[in-house]
């Protein structure tokens, strides 16, 4: 089945579009192109992230941009699971922290993870990605997970997120510390999307230009 090769990413993330953007060079001529560009109301997509398991919340958001775009979305959800802190702050990883207005949401997130686990010496943890893409009709869904410990100290300037104090299991840089290029090689979000890719070629469905 030969379909539009013009993907709607369901997010309102630019950080998260520039890496999907990336991560898909890899795999032929595919158009990522962002919500807000093909949705009349994209802020929509942050009201229906209200689930507890990130499979339900990429669901939600791939089958409102694929209604709202009438073209193939592609959807995650992501989140940091803590062993110290029996998994949070999992799926609320986004909005974990109260926002503040002096400093992103980012680094909130980060400042309220790190003060919670103080001195504790366990700093296991992992990065867990769940992909949606819906595509004519079929739905298709992949996970990711990158195992890692936490600094106790924000290192490095790349990434987003809690890229800057999660360390990937065998390697020594933090993910904010790494090139665009090595993060995308081992990144949670890489793994799904690679997972997800193959079950394309397994439905026997090709992206190819109109």
């Amino acid at each position: 089945m030969r379909v539009s090769n013009r993907i709607v990413l369901a997010s309102l993330n630019r950080e998260k579009f520039e890496e999907f953007n990336h991560l898909l060079s890899s795999y032929g001529s595919i158009e990522l192109v962002p919500a807000e560009k093909l949705i009349r109301n994209p802020e929509g997509l942050q009201s229906v992230e209200r689930y507890d398991t990130y499979f339900e919340n990429a669901l939600a958001k791939a089958r409102l941009a694929n209604h709202a775009s009438h073209y193939p979305a592609l959807a995650d959800d992501s989140g940091i699971e803590v062993d110290a802190l029996q998994g949070r702050p999992g799926v609320k990883s986004h909005r974990y922290a109260t926002p503040k207005p002096q400093i992103t949401q980012d680094q909130a997130n980060r400042d309220l993870l790190l003060s919670e686990l103080q001195s504790n010496e366990n700093r296991s943890a992992r990065l867990c990605c769940t992909l949606v893409l819906v595509i004519e009709g079929v739905l298709l869904h992949s996970n990711g997970i990158l195992e890692g410990t936490l600094t106790k100290a924000p290192k490095g300037i790349h990434g987003f997120g809690y890229d800057p104090i999660f360390v990937p299991q065998g390697e020594t840089q933090t993910l904010g510390e790494m090139t665009d290029e090595k993060k995308n090689l081992i990144s949670h979000r890489a793994k799904a999307l690679h997972e997800l890719m193959l079950q394309l070629k397994t439905h026997g469905i090709v992206l190819a230009k109109p």
